[in-house]
């Protein structure tokens, strides 16, 4: 589904997901002044045959050993095993994760140990299960975090202060994209790890677009001037393309072998996209993914329009 470039909306002034405003304890390095990392994404190194890379998978103890802790909240205690908490934690930053995108990549593959997990985090109410129509012939597997879930992390500290969780689900006609970001992440993030960096924070353009609604906002009758509109841009590290903001699906927050704090955004365009959109996303300086089906299509839209930007498949 298209999304287009961002504009301030006062409708979107109450779109504010759960997320914490706790200020960050993290220590930043700068990237260098002048430097605009969203053009800048981490190094790229040689993939393996298969398209993949050698990168390191989140692992547990061997299931045997891996014992249940409680972790409590108020008067509840929750029963917990370590892959059971990471799966937590990873649905929690997306929102929405495909049940076979989280076997894939959180349990190297081994779907019984995943929904061995599933049923019993679903069991303590902290995750909700869902299968969704997303056409008249297909239906998607989801998972999402409950209330319960989202205040489990939150009281037990399980997340940086400065990475927002979510829960539930807000748009579910878009679940097939929203779900989908997970799996940019995981390609993204490889491509990072690759270059000898290490991804350290995830945010949603929920987060984004609430931030830059805010900013906005304080503009008041100087919302439209195209300098004051620049310096806020600036200070989010976006740019203005014909007069708006276009805000990615997703920034990756990462620290190059150096040290320095950098960013990469990124959009998972779709068939539905039109052509302006793309152009907009793509002078933007995003990095552009497509799904296997739409990427001749999204390309030959570059093409026509004389942009040089490439679309990585998802």
């Amino acid at each position: 589904m298209s999304r287009d470039a961002f504009t301030y909306d006062p409708q979107d002034a109450g779109d504010v997901r759960d997320t914490s405003t706790r200020p960050s304890v993290r220590p930043r390095r700068p990237a260098p002044p002048g430097t605009r990392e969203s053009r800048n994404p981490a190094p790229e190194a040689p993939a393996r045959s298969d398209g993949t890379v050698a990168r390191a998978q989140h692992s547990t103890r061997d299931e045997r050993s891996d014992s249940s802790r409680a972790h409590y909240v108020r008067d509840r205690a929750y029963l917990l095993r370590d892959s059971e908490m990471y799966s937590l934690k990873e649905i929690g930053k997306f929102r929405v994760i495909a049940v076979s995108d989280l076997a894939k990549h959180a349990y190297g593959g081994d779907r019984q140990r995943m929904e061995k997990d599933i049923r019993a985090l679903a069991r303590q109410s902290l995750l909700r299960d869902k299968t969704l129509e997303i056409s008249q012939k297909k239906t998607l597997r989801v998972v999402t975090l409950t209330k319960a879930g989202y205040r489990l992390l939150k009281k037990t500290n399980q997340v940086p202060d400065d990475q927002p969780i979510y829960h539930g689900l807000v748009k579910p006609r878009e679940v097939k994209h929203d779900a989908d970001l997970y799996r940019v992440y995981q390609k993204e993030a490889a491509r990072i790890e690759r270059g000898g960096g290490r991804p350290v924070r995830v945010l949603l353009d929920y987060e984004m677009k609430r931030n830059l609604n805010r900013d906005l906002a304080l503009l008041g009758p100087e919302k439209d001037d195209p300098d004051r509109k620049n310096q806020i841009a600036e200070k989010h590290q976006l740019q203005v393309v014909n007069g708006k903001i276009p805000v990615p699906d997703l920034r990756i927050e990462y620290e190059t072998p150096e040290l320095e704090l950098r960013h990469v955004d990124l959009e998972l365009a779709t068939r539905d996209y039109r052509p302006r959109a793309i152009a907009e996303k793509a002078s933007a300086g995003f990095s552009l993914y497509g799904r296997s089906e739409d990427a001749s299509r999204l390309r030959r839209v570059l093409d026509e329009r004389e942009i040089t930007a490439g679309i990585l498949t998802l």
